[in-house]
């Protein structure tokens, strides 16, 4: 561990310490309150290009979440937005630690990243924030934590974690050698890029795995079981809205799983961890059938089947930890600010017309901002681990931490605390594409993802007293036999990252070469044909929603 993670570490070690033994009786309080835009039109942000929106298609909300047990509190609130950059959210906390018991690091705020929601931040590609909508929103946001925290009650909480695999699908494809495409900045270096087609004859399959997993968190009072909240967490980028602000799927699920536990409960979807991952199955034809509606009534019909099953408890012992991680940004090099500057002078502080204006805009603030701080979070509710993570985050990297927590089950929320870009694992980087191109929402370091990793793993350590598990092969009937046969080597081939792929026997070695895909789902015989995963069943003709 570098000596500045170790500093970093250490900060949060003494501010967390009184939390780990909070074991009293639950409370739990939830508000919701309207953030859509009072002043029209306004910067509509979710684009390359900046454009603008003068109607509201269906409400835009902020909603949170307090937990409270003995002297601990902590907040989960999730805002329709695309993107809230830290200064924003420290905004929000600002205003909302002048209550008592509510201090800022425990309190996470986290975006849905609809792409249909007023710019909150600056240089979001080509977009600029919308300064009025803005100030609007922050007291907004603040409003609806602290009415949370007014309506703290005696409260039970459980949990669970259901498969839905077949609403999340990697994005980001491998092109083919002779098909690869140009950059912005004029060179042929694209490997790997997201939205590739359906049943594309130019690329070969997904760069990565999916999180497949749709976790809840369940709030019910303690006298009666009334529901009180619902969290539902998923990674799937988003679906896509008309042209005017919207709170897309995200908005459409919290409001069916509202309108089935009734009363004044409370729904919240969270971003899981989705920079890769998209609801569209690239493999096979599009379904022209599929609407935003659809999809969000699937996920709701397991996400309250789910439920049924949960158990709730109200002695959960309650603890969260904060650590702030320095990193850099990939600098542009000498010929890139060469490259920038003609572009730059051009354009003439106008807004960014084209892809190339925008990265040249980029590559200047890139180098006049070469260092960030991230601000992680961990938060622990008995056997429930939640990590919060300012970035875009690749399915991947989700399945790491999950993999890793030393608490039987973990979901992770991206974009919480701020928008510090895309992480892609840095084997990822060879690969190129548009999630690598440096910019303020694709700009840290090529090693940022482990030690983004590593910082959340030793959050979830101090939360839990545990230690992580290791990334294990896991069993099965297939590597017994292998082991049995007493091979010199055998790798199974299903690592999550490198240098290095993990060999069963302990007697041999191997190093990965460049342009290796981690995580990538072995190759299946079904029904007859070849197939880079099992077969998935279509749910949106089986899994109707009702409510009740």
């Amino acid at each position: 561990m570098s000596r500045l993670l170790t500093l970093a570490l250490l900060c949060w070690i003494f501010s967390a310490s009184s939390d780990v033994l909070a074991l009293e009786s639950l409370e739990a309080g939830a508000a919701t309150v309207d953030i859509s835009p009072k002043k029209l039109p306004a910067i509509r942000n979710g684009g390359f290009l900046q454009a603008m929106a003068d109607r509201v298609d269906d409400p835009l909300h902020a909603r949170a979440l307090v937990l409270k047990s003995g002297d601990t509190t902590v907040v989960l609130c999730v805002v329709d937005s695309c993107m809230l950059p830290t200064d924003v959210c420290e905004s929000i906390k600002a205003l909302v630690a002048k209550k008592p018991g509510l201090k800022t690091d425990h309190i996470l705020i986290s975006s849905t990243h609809t792409h249909s929601a007023p710019g909150a931040m600056a240089m979001c590609l080509g977009t600029r924030k919308d300064e009025a909508y803005t100030a609007q929103m922050i007291p907004q946001v603040a409003e609806a934590i602290v009415k949370a925290h007014a309506a703290l009650t005696p409260a039970k909480a459980g949990w669970a974690q259901v498969d839905a695999h077949a609403f999340t699908n990697c994005r980001r494809w491998i092109r083919r050698p002779d098909k690869m495409i140009t950059d912005p900045f004029g060179e042929v270096s694209v490997r790997a890029m997201m939205h590739p087609g359906y049943e594309s004859p130019d690329v070969v399959g997904p760069s990565g795995p999916t999180d497949p997993q749709l976790s809840l968190l369940s709030l019910v009072r303690a006298d009666n079981d009334e529901p009180i909240a619902m969290m539902a967490n998923f990674s799937m980028h988003y679906f896509g809205a008309g042209p005017g602000f919207s709170a897309d799927y995200f908005g459409e699920l919290a409001g069916l799983i509202e309108k089935s536990l009734g009363g004044n409960s409370v729904g919240l979807v969270s971003q899981g961890t989705s920079g890769d991952l998209h609801f569209m199955d690239y493999s096979r034809a599009k379904d022209p059938e599929l609407t935003r509606s659809k999809y969000a009534a699937g996920l709701a019909g397991i996400a309250l089947n789910a439920r049924k099953g949960i158990q709730h408890r109200t002695d959960l012992p309650l603890a969260m930890a904060e650590a702030k991680l320095p990193l850099s940004r990939r600098l542009p090099s000498k010929e890139r600010l060469a490259w920038a500057a003609p572009i730059n002078a051009a354009r003439a502080g106008a807004v960014p017309k084209s892809k190339e204006e925008v990265y040249a805009e980029q590559a200047e603030w890139i180098h006049a901002n070469p260092e960030t701080t991230l601000v992680l979070q961990a938060l622990r509710l008995g056997d429930l681990a939640i990590t919060a993570l300012p970035n875009e985050v690749y399915g991947i990297t989700g399945l790491k931490l999950k993999g890793q927590s030393p608490l039987p089950v973990t979901f992770n929320i991206e974009l919480a605390n701020g928008a510090e870009g895309y992480i892609p694992p840095p084997e990822q980087h060879r690969l190129g594409g548009y999630t690598t191109w440096p910019a303020r929402t694709a700009g840290l370091e090529e090693t940022a993802e482990p030690k983004i990793v590593d910082a959340i793993l030793g959050l979830l350590e101090f939360v839990s007293g545990k230690p992580r598990r290791p990334l294990a092969d896991g069993e099965s009937t297939y590597r017994s036999a292998i082991l049995t046969d007493q091979p010199l080597a055998y790798w199974p081939l299903n690592d999550l990252t490198g240098p290095q792929p993990r060999e069963a026997t302990g007697k041999s070695s191997a190093t990965w070469e460049d342009g290796v895909a981690f995580g990538l789902p072995g190759v299946q015989r079904v029904g007859g044909a070849i197939s880079a995963e099992p077969e998935k069943a279509n749910p949106f003709t089986t899994t109707d929603f009702a409510p009740g």
